[in-house]
């Protein structure tokens, strides 16, 4: 499993993967995330699944793929954004039985190189990133456990990890 030792909990302003409602051209990146990041680009979430919701995803743990946004919060509101990301995720904590996601970090996959040099997350050559350097640590909403459960018993999977592929291009989302 990819996870990180949770009881080292991270040093410094670790980026964040989203991959539903706060992707570019969803509703609630313009609302949560217009004029506090520095950085965006593509990215994958290795060993886990996506899973259809009521009006956003969830992802868990699994044997799959999910796709999305790797970002990096702009200078001076690392904090704010993390505060209202939480709220937003109703994550009260780590573990704490109203959660309906926990925060954790992951280790996320940055696929190719053609974002290089753009100042975002993860940029430069392949001579320039030491060993490794195709991934990188960042924050994660997972489903929270009692929800994990429920869709492990009766959800339903969003078959290629991709929460953009849900709806038609310049159309509604389909249910």
């Amino acid at each position: 499993m990819s996870t990180l030792d949770p009881a080292s909990p991270p040093t410094g302003e670790l980026p964040f993967f989203v991959y539903g409602t706060l992707l570019p051209g969803e509703p609630n990146h313009d609302l949560f995330l217009r004029g506090r990041t520095s950085g965006e680009r593509a990215a994958v979430l290795p060993r886990a699944l996506l899973y259809d919701g009521p009006g956003y995803p969830y992802a868990i743990d699994g044997h799959g793929r999910v796709h999305g946004t790797l970002l990096a919060a702009a200078p001076g509101v690392y904090e704010e954004l993390l505060g209202l990301l939480d709220h937003l995720e109703e994550y009260l904590g780590p573990g704490h039985p109203r959660n309906l996601y926990e925060r954790v970090v992951r280790e996320i996959e940055l696929p190719g190189e053609e974002q290089a040099g753009k100042g975002q997350p993860g940029e430069g050559t392949p001579e320039e990133r030491a060993p490794g350097e195709g991934t990188v640590r960042a924050w994660v909403y997972l489903a929270a456990a009692a929800v994990t459960r429920s869709l492990r018993t009766g959800g339903s999977v969003i078959d290629g990890g991709r929460w953009v592929t849900r709806r038609p291009p310049g159309g509604p989302r389909t249910p």
